[in-house]
């Protein structure tokens, strides 16, 4: 997987989907330092060739062939996007093209659902889903619909034989109606298929939180028809208010600890947006914590190890969340989510993270983004110096976007490993490396364990440094980058 560095611009084919004549436009050779966290220059649709990982919200990810697809929400800074579901690719997942748009518009079965009780959909489809079966890709998507029908949803499949279409639409998978029913709502789907070749699909919202049901294997719809499934995680209550939005499910079987984790985003999209997870025996759960709470209770759990952050000289990321969590040829797990820049909130901007697991089988993500960064074996002498520490604690604040206008963001302060294995200016606070983890004991009583790696330094344009994340005793997610 290469970088490049040269900045002119090329005269190539535009990547589109089968059966048509590529347009030539200028695309510039990929310099990873001239990716910047804002984009007003490019952001209208008619630069959408030179998007790159810009305007992405809400991506599912699949690789197919030499590629990795990223299928994601019709949104953009600025707005004026055409519906049909965003569609880009990459050899690297640094580098990213846009391919075009899986559908001409709304689907017609989704959009007709909404019409035909009364509401107008949006001219938008979110949060998509793709997998594979057989030699069948299927698209899920999200259509719903504003006030008065705000829960007037569905979520809908199409299928092709190609990651680049053309897609077929099939039929509605779930639906969700604006009335008084107890339900979730019709959005955000997500797929898991477990030991058994059984399919098992996940979505909702705050409604009434996370549910499951089973599908049919062989045609991607409810195995039962017009199963709603049932709820799996909820979140908690301050007095009558919940403590803020709980949506985009993500759900991986990891093998190697033949566990099943739901990864869930919490809160406000634009600014407080956050990832737990839980873990379970079964794909149908119950989902436990950290702690060892069932996530269909409710209350808020952890761990949280993904929010807003910002380390020093930078406007921080906030809106970090709902998770595409995939594994990559070589059993490397990724997490790929959108980041909104702390300056404005309304660009988006895909990041593409690696995921590690503890000791105890948790998973915890790279304080920054995947660049393809040698990694060489790190020496503990390496690690003395000054760093930088983000603890990334959480500060209830219930409701939604009227309420949560501030990202919360959890903030960098100076971190120092001394030669002599203490920290900072404390010298009963200590710290014991034994590659690749780093174990920092505090006088407090606190002990962190992260992992070591090397990994660019984004916030500062810098190619190599040394980064850590990891957990705390009580499940509290630890990051770390030196200086």
């Amino acid at each position: 997987m290469g970088m490049f560095s040269c900045s002119k611009e090329k005269d190539e084919p535009v990547p589109t989907g089968p059966g048509t004549t590529p347009p030539v436009v200028n695309v510039p050779d990929f310099d990873i330092d001239q990716l910047n966290d804002t984009y007003a220059n490019i952001a209208p649709y008619e630069f959408r060739h030179r998007w790159g990982p810009y305007n992405t919200h809400d991506p599912s990810i699949i690789k197919a062939g030499e590629y990795y697809y990223s299928y994601s929400t019709d949104v953009a800074f600025g707005g004026g996007v055409p519906a049909g579901i965003q569609v880009r690719r990459s050899k690297d997942l640094i580098d990213w093209q846009y391919v075009g748009l899986a559908f001409d518009g709304l689907p017609q079965k989704g959009r007709e659902f909404i019409t035909q009780r009364g509401g107008t959909p949006f001219n938008s489809l979110w949060a998509p889903y793709i997998m594979k079966v057989g030699n069948e890709y299927r698209l899920y998507y999200s259509l719903s619909s504003p006030e008065p029908t705000p829960r007037l949803s569905v979520i809908g499949l199409a299928t092709s034989s190609s990651p680049e279409g053309p897609w077929v639409e099939k039929d509605l998978v779930v639906t969700s109606l604006n009335d008084n029913s107890i339900q979730t709502n019709a959005i955000d789907p997500a797929v898991v298929v477990d030991k058994a070749g059984d399919h098992w699909f996940y979505y909702g919202s705050a409604w009434d939180g996370i549910y499951v049901l089973k599908l049919d294997a062989a045609t991607g719809l409810a195995a039962t028809a017009g199963d709603k499934g049932r709820r799996i995680a909820q979140r908690g209550f301050t007095g009558n208010s919940i403590n803020g939005n709980i949506e985009g499910p993500e759900v991986i079987y990891n093998p190697e600890q033949d566990k099943y984790f739901l990864f869930i985003s919490y809160d406000w999209l634009e600014t407080k947006y956050n990832v737990r997870v839980g873990r379970s025996d079964s794909p149908e759960g119950p989902f436990y914590d950290f702690n060892g709470n069932d996530l269909n209770e409710a209350e808020d759990n952890l761990p949280m190890i993904l929010a807003p952050y910002q380390f020093m000289g930078h406007s921080g990321w906030q809106g970090t969340s709902h998770p595409a969590v995939f594994r990559a040829d070589d059993g490397q797990y990724y997490m790929a989510h959108q980041g909104r820049p702390g300056e404005n909130k309304f660009f988006m901007v895909l990041h593409v993270r690696k995921i590690h697991w503890t000791e105890g089988g948790w998973p915890v993500v790279s304080p920054e983004r995947y660049a393809d960064v040698e990694q060489t074996a790190v020496a503990a002498d390496e690690l003395a110096g000054d760093w930088e520490r983000i603890v990334l604690e959480y500060n209830i604040v219930p409701g939604y976007a009227n309420e949560q206008t501030s990202p919360d963001f959890q903030v960098a302060t100076s971190l120092k490993l001394n030669a002599d294995g203490t920290l900072n200016t404390d010298p009963a606070s200590t710290w014991a490396y034994q590659s690749p983890w780093l174990e920092l004991k505090w006088s407090s009583g606190s002990t962190e364990k992260v992992y070591v790696e090397r990994g660019r330094d984004w916030e500062n344009k810098e190619a190599s440094t040394l980064l850590f994340t990891g957990l705390d005793e009580q499940g509290t997610a630890i990051w770390g980058k030196k200086r």
